[in-house]
């Protein structure tokens, strides 16, 4: 009846107290001691602990370890608590020494990994759009203590924020964290997920024990984006020559290419790359390109200038001389042909000695 009581007494000292030790009291001079001073046990693994009632003034043996479940042996004034499967999510370890009246508490905190980590849109099901707001939910299912949880967003290996939970619940619950995203262009293709973290203190596993969700695959659509400037410098080519005009560009969805020649005309091409071989004078002048998909539209301008090639002028400059050439090889041939009736002839000049005159047939008269 006595030891009742004195449970009784000890168990309602221990509610009024928030302490691992229950309270101070000037009678105590040696409160018992926990080995490990804290325990953090997986749900239904083994567990054990060992209490020190009393290391000195140990007069008398009213000592004891209060416990729900488990099984409590003692070698002297140690006491040693074990159980095979912790499944009790509120226990509490009650250890005194009645001859001091001292009183210590252990409560072990029992964890429980999350059974599915899930990640999801709000209220959204299709593509997204550049620069909208969209809501992440990630949902953790059945873990324990949530106290100790830490969620964390990522978009590919690059966290987003980290969230904890308010709740002090024990127990398993299902919890659900929320985060608001603003997707760019950048972010197409990328895959956002989340990771549901027990961070269980230095009592707890060393490496947190982790459990991630799927990959949510992010398909953004965004207006076109010219690649290279939008009005370039004026483009001057010579005829015969290859006219190429680039209007590449990015999009999601794949953008469309129209054409408009510089007679106005829409052009059937709708390509992003445009050739004419071989350019002529005719293809002279602005070409617009058009540049659409379903969230927007981009133009680019290209002014063509046509010039003739160096070699007609070369040809025109020859044709132009050469009359001119004609007319004096004429003149010189004539020239050449009256002189040569009253002149000797060259070949005769290698016959003669050195500064020997030569007769002129013009001479024979006189």
């Amino acid at each position: 009846m006595f030891c009742c009581c004195i449970f009784l007494a000890v168990s309602l000292l221990h509610s009024l107290c928030h302490f691992h030790v229950s309270g101070y009291d000037p009678s105590c001079t040696e409160y018992p001691v926990f080995t490990p001073s804290a325990l953090v046990v997986k749900y239904g693994d083994p567990a054990n602990v060992a209490c020190d009632v009393c290391q000195k003034d140990c007069s008398g043996d009213a000592s004891g370890l209060e416990h729900g479940v488990g099984k409590v042996t003692k070698n002297g004034t140690t006491m040693f608590w074990t159980v095979d499967r912790l499944t009790d999510w509120d226990i509490r370890l009650l250890c005194f020494y009645t001859s001091n009246q001292c009183t210590s508490t252990l409560n072990p905190t029992l964890y429980q990994l999350p059974e599915s980590v899930s990640i999801s849109f709000v209220n959204h099901t299709e593509m997204m759009f550049e620069n909208q707001q969209y809501t992440l939910q990630c949902s953790v299912q059945n873990v324990a203590p949530v106290q100790s949880l830490t969620v964390t967003f990522y978009r590919g290996n690059t966290a987003l924020d980290h969230l904890q939970s308010r709740s002090e619940q024990k127990k398993p619950v299902n919890e659900t964290f929320t985060l608001n995203i603003t997707p760019s262009r950048e972010d197409d293709g990328s895959q956002y997920w989340c990771e549901a973290k027990l961070e269980l203190g230095p009592a707890g596993p060393q490496s947190p024990p982790v459990v991630t969700s799927e990959k949510l695959p992010a398909i953004v659509h965004y207006r076109p984006e010219l690649i290279g400037p939008r009005n370039p410098d004026v483009i001057t080519i010579t005829k015969g020559d290859t006219l190429h005009l680039n209007c590449s560009s990015v999009g999601n969805p794949s953008p469309s290419y129209t054409w408009t020649h510089p007679t106005n005309s829409s052009s059937s091409y709708t390509g992003s790359v445009l050739n004419i071989n071989p350019v002529g004078f005719e293809h002279k002048g602005q070409y617009i390109c058009t540049v659409s998909n379903t969230v927007g539209t981009v133009t680019k301008e290209f002014n063509v200038d046509v010039k003739a090639s160096p070699w007609i002028w070369i040809i025109v400059g020859v044709s132009a001389a050469l009359p001119f050439v004609l007319i004096l090889c004429v003149l010189c041939y004539r020239f050449y042909k009256q002189n040569r009736k009253g002149s000797y002839n060259l070949k005769d000049v290698l016959r003669f000695p050195k500064h020997t005159a030569l007769p002129l047939q013009n001479c024979e008269k006189v």
